[in-house]
């Protein structure tokens, strides 16, 4: 018996249920289809996704040379390209683990009722998160909307989590079918080759986020609670684009972290961390329930909010251009390295939607292009916690201080000072609001407000004032 293993974001060999199942039945045949123009396709990828996806499936197709197998890589409609496929090495089953994600959950249905029908038999797995969406409701049966109960309620369902190994071997089938080159698919950027930092920062690959993992269980777990927030030093654990590509999965992280767990500081460092992870699985069980989430505002009062069309602030926010030096930090360290500090995140995103009142869609499509862990359902999740208009939402009037979230989380300047090197030699004081420090100390710096570093190009309170009136006028949420 050949079975196709059809990939997605589930590039890994360990804890692979719709692999390990494949390889237990026979011969095994993994393929990854790159369609980003078909029919009920999710949205096409961003430059640093392409990016990542490139080194990505070079690591697996080496990962998978070990094991005797092959990565048999198509362009094209999945439904087409795998019941060709299956003609080829005469396959009588296709795996693919889920998507959950309303585009992609449809597009499988499709695609499982044109390979039915073709006499395949079809059998889909869970992959990618801890519990399935339609496990987890309230007493009413209905979605969690807000995060602490939704915690309680996964953790109390999974219990203790078990992870499964790589397959030892992969049987062949008795004729591999033809594939395409990597290189061809033009995913690495040449012209120009933006993609450096990206490379300087990140080596995708399942191997690397295994190390990854490891690197936080032995430095920084520990620590996690009191560093997580300090975008200079190095307290999280950086997973996000690797359990986005599924080069790692969540039970692998839970199952790592939850041994660290017991009594005193390392069980609550433990259970700090695996909040996070049950907020990725909360973002992705709410998109799943509220598929419409990319586009529209789950508070529906939010519709009337008076957003700024405002193209030339938003080119200034995606520049790094602002005049608040953490913000604009933030955004230069997203466009070097294809990640930024969660942290700053919400700081940059309270920027763009609350002092400049622009609309969280413009934010989420830039984040969309340029981070390595551009995941759909966290991305527009947490956009709209930001704005005040999604599940569990920071209210509105809760609008960071960019000044004062400089000064508490980098009170060195040592995270301003790598990403904004124009105000490297000023001093702790004024570096947070370079636009205060007196004249003789800017020009002891160096810096010519206008000239060598923008000034604020909107006032702190003015601002928030602003984005008080109009969040005033909205109707009452229904």
């Amino acid at each position: 018996m050949t079975t196709l293993v059809w990939l997605r974001k589930d590039l890994r060999l360990a804890d692979n249920p719709a692999l390990l199942a494949a390889c237990r039945a026979g011969a095994v045949v993994p393929v990854f289809i790159l369609d980003e123009a078909g029919e009920g396709c999710p949205r096409p990828l961003g430059g640093a996704s392409r990016w990542w996806l490139a080194g990505s499936l070079a690591a697996l197709a080496a990962g998978l040379a070990e094991k005797g197998s092959r990565l048999i890589l198509r362009r094209g409609h999945p439904a087409a390209v795998l019941g060709e496929l299956a003609a080829t090495v005469k396959a009588t089953a296709v795996h693919w683990n889920r998507r959950y994600d309303a585009a992609g959950a449809a597009r499988d249905e499709a695609v499982a009722a044109a390979l039915g029908a073709r006499g395949l038999e079809v059998a889909t797995f869970n992959a990618g998160l801890l519990a399935e969406p339609w496990e987890i409701a309230t007493g009413s049966g209905r979605p969690y909307q807000v995060f602490k109960p939704f915690w309680v309620a996964l953790r109390d369902r999974i219990g203790s989590v078990a992870a499964d190994g790589a397959p030892e071997a992969m049987a062949a089938p008795e004729r591999w079918p033809a594939s395409d080159a990597l290189d061809a698919w033009g995913l690495l950027p040449t012209r120009p080759d933006w993609a450096g930092g990206l490379r300087a920062a990140w080596t995708p690959g399942e191997a690397a986020a295994k190390d990854r993992l490891e690197a936080f269980l032995a430095d920084a777990v520990e620590t996690y609670p009191d560093r997580r927030d300090l975008p200079a030093v190095e307290g999280t654990a950086r997973l996000s684009p690797h359990l986005h590509w599924g080069e790692i999965g969540p039970r692998q992280v839970w199952a790592a972290v939850a041994s660290r767990a017991g009594g005193g500081r390392a069980g609550a460092a433990a259970e700090a961390f695996l909040r996070q992870v049950a907020w990725r699985e909360f973002c992705c069980h709410l998109l799943h329930h509220f598929p419409r989430m990319p586009a529209a505002n789950l508070r529906s009062q939010f519709d009337a909010m008076a957003w700024s069309d405002d193209p030339a602030s938003l080119s200034a926010w995606q520049r790094g251009e602002t005049g608040y030096p953490i913000v604009d930090a933030g955004m230069r360290e997203l466009w070097a390295t294809g990640w930024m500090h969660n942290r700053v995140r919400m700081v940059a995103a309270s920027f763009l939607t609350k002092h400049l009142l622009i609309h969280w869609r413009h934010g989420e499509a830039w984040f969309w292009d340029t981070l390595v862990d551009a995941d759909l359902a966290n991305n527009v999740a947490n956009w709209q916690w930001v704005a005040g208009c999604g599940a569990d939402a920071a209210p509105f009037f809760r609008i960071f201080n960019p000044i004062l979230q400089g000064q508490t989380f980098d009170p060195a300047g040592a995270y301003v000072r790598r990403w904004v090197p124009e105000l490297a030699a000023l001093d702790d004081r004024h570096l947070h609001e370079p636009w205060r420090a007196p004249p003789m100390v800017l020009r002891a710096a160096g810096i010519a407000l206008g000239r060598d570093y923008p000034p604020p190009m909107v006032d702190h309170k003015t601002a928030r004032q602003w984005a008080l009136d109009a969040f005033r006028a909205l109707p009452a949420q229904p």
